[in-house]
Order: C-alpha cells, then sequence, then structure tokens
C-alpha cells in the first residue's frame, strides 16, 4: 500500500465539517490522505485515530484524525458520492474529539443521507457550487 497526503480534500473534509456546523472537529487536527494498492473489495474510506493508550505512550494530549480515501475506489464515485463519503467518515468522529469513533449504529445510511441533504441545502442557500442533488 502506498500512502499521500492530500491536501485538497483535507481542505474539502473541513470545509464540510464547518458547512454541517460540526464544531467538535478541531480543522488543523484532521487530515485527509490517499492510498493505493489496497485490496478490500467494498471499502471506500477509512477513519483513523491513535487510541488513548498510544496517545498516552507518545506523551501527546491532543488527538488527531485521519481519513484514508482508498484511490481504486473513490475516485470512481461521482462527486456528490465522494462528498457523501467523507460525510460519513466525519460522523463517525465523537463529539469529544477525543480519539475515539462513533459506530454504525449513528452513522447509518440514513442519517449520512440526512446530513447529505443538510450539506446541499446549506450550499445551495449561499450560492456556492455543489453536485446537484440525487
Amino acid at each position: 500500500m502506498k500512502y499521500a497526503f492530500d491536501n485538497g480534500w483535507t481542505e474539502k473534509a473541513r470545509q464540510i465539517a464547518k458547512v454541517l456546523g460540526y464544531a467538535w472537529v478541531i480543522p488543523e487536527r484532521l487530515a485527509v490522505v490517499r492510498s493505493a494498492g489496497s485490496k478490500t473489495r467494498r471499502t471506500i474510506a477509512r477513519i483513523h485515530c491513535m487510541g488513548k493508550v498510544m496517545m498516552l505512550g507518545m506523551r501527546q494530549q491532543k488527538s488527531f484524525y485521519v481519513i484514508e480515501l482508498i484511490s481504486e475506489k473513490f475516485d470512481r464515485q461521482p462527486e456528490q458520492e465522494q462528498v457523501e463519503t467523507i460525510i460519513h467518515e466525519l460522523m463517525h468522529i465523537p463529539h469529544t474529539f477525543g480519539g475515539g469513533f462513533r459506530h454504525h449504529d449513528h452513522v447509518c445510511s440514513g442519517n449520512v443521507k440526512a446530513e447529505l441533504s443538510r450539506y446541499l441545502m446549506i450550499k445551495n442557500s449561499v450560492g456556492l457550487n455543489v453536485p446537484q442533488a440525487l
């Protein structure tokens, strides 16, 4: 597997979090990387964070979240589905921003679609260029 930092998607993910009002997402502690060479069949993206034990062992006080975009899958998606994928991953970040994750009981298709609709409505109301609704 090869990984590369993606400045463009890092900025887009931070902007999406801001538009949706995810005030708990600390922009400077969120990054996006692209991976290539994954053998996964269904995964489009993943979110990573260092656990509390690792943070303690490394004497780190603040968590950091990384969204991994699996290029072979993510790049094939239409733009709106890419935004939906980013929203899905952002929804895994808990309000504590403390190194844990919200599970799929909260990050389910219905909730993600609702957040995508809300995002599109907010973006369209201020007249910014966004993908059209599904």
